[in-house]
């Protein structure tokens, strides 16, 4: 779905989105004409495919041959989907739903408080923004926090390098893990009265290697596959919802796909849910694998690209560009 910033009107600077829904919702957030998700949106039926279920303690197992079945359905899950739901992952239910309560609380500040951090760089160490996705013309319907976090790299990524046939820990040194990019979201969306009018999120790829997803429950994210838009239902024991961002897609060579996803409202409860996003040091240049090249008669299928040009771009893109990961691919005559 493309959205053309010139057929926008600007909504006005809004306070935040949760004090809009307790006084009244200006017009700029209820525009058919730009925000209708229904009108040509191909949704997949209830009863097609789910995203991929992957048992985190079978990619751990000590019976090798376990293991290098649950491997194969990795790699198949972040080849043809690009998304899958992670189960056995070790992390106590109750740690998640206490992180987010304590994102709710964050969400139900003051708005003094908030925008005390309000910004748009990217790169400022936590930054608040509401009603806007980075583009002031188009108003989302979120609040949103982010948090830079300075910290050791903490995500597992040698089983992705295995599934993609790699030394087991090729990723980490390649992509500089140790001290890599760690970015911390957490995403507030009130309930909306005509849901089909308003956008959470609008479509788009994540920048970074892998993004892991927490959410309170409640139905809100969808993902493109085969041309169709694909509901994600929680399951119940908290999940956490893994996808393949642009940089994994580069570094793999396109054997991993980074796939559009975006987030709806509901019409009677507030969704929220709460992201960590992997990259790596901003200064890395990344591109193919060097072992991932002429694999099966495999060209290059990207420029390389220092990863924090390739995050600044993405933040300023053009409304009506290609994406630009897309721009980034070698084509082939």
């Amino acid at each position: 779905m493309e959205i053309s910033v010139k057929s926008l009107v600007p909504a006005p600077k809004p306070a935040s989105v949760k004090a809009l829904l307790e006084s009244s919702i200006p017009c700029g957030y209820s525009n058919s004409a730009v925000l209708n998700l229904n009108e040509h949106d191909n949704i997949a039926s209830e009863t097609e495919e789910s995203i991929p279920i992957i048992d985190f303690s079978l990619l751990t197992s000590s019976d090798p041959i376990r293991r290098s079945e649950a491997i194969h359905q990795l790699s198949h899950a972040c080849q043809e989907w690009g998304f899958f739901m992670l189960v056995n992952h070790g992390v106590p239910e109750s740690l998640m739903k206490a992180v987010i309560n304590g994102c709710d609380e964050i969400f139900n500040m003051s708005l003094e408080e908030k925008e005390t951090y309000e910004s748009h760089d990217i790169w400022a160490p936590i930054r608040y923004n509401t009603g806007s996705n980075g583009a002031k013309s188009v108003s989302m319907w979120r609040e949103t926090l982010r948090v830079l976090m300075h910290r050791p790299y903490s995500f597992p990524s040698e089983l992705k390098a295995v599934s993609l046939g790699l030394e087991e820990f090729y990723i980490d040194k390649a992509m500089d893990l140790e001290s890599g990019y760690e970015l911390f979201v957490a995403n507030f969306y009130p309930s909306y009265p005509q849901p089909e009018l308003a956008m959470g999120i609008p479509p788009h790829t994540d920048c970074g290697l892998l993004t892991a997803l927490i959410h309170n429950g409640v139905v809100g994210l969808e993902i493109q596959h085969r041309g169709k838009w694909l509901h994600v239902k929680p399951l119940p024991n908290a999940i956490l919802i893994i996808n393949v961002a642009d940089q994994l897609e580069i570094l793999s060579n396109g054997i991993c796909k980074s796939v559009f996803h975006r987030a709806l409202v509901n019409s009677s409860v507030t969704r929220m849910s709460v992201v960590m996003a992997y990259g790596p040091l901003h200064d890395k240049v990344v591109g193919p694998a060097p072992e991932l090249i002429d694999i099966q008669g495999r060209p290059p299928a990207f420029t390389p690209m220092e990863f924090k040009k390739y995050m600044d771009l993405k933040q300023t893109k053009i409304a009506g560009a290609p994406p630009l990961l897309d721009q980034r691919r070698i084509r082939t005559v």
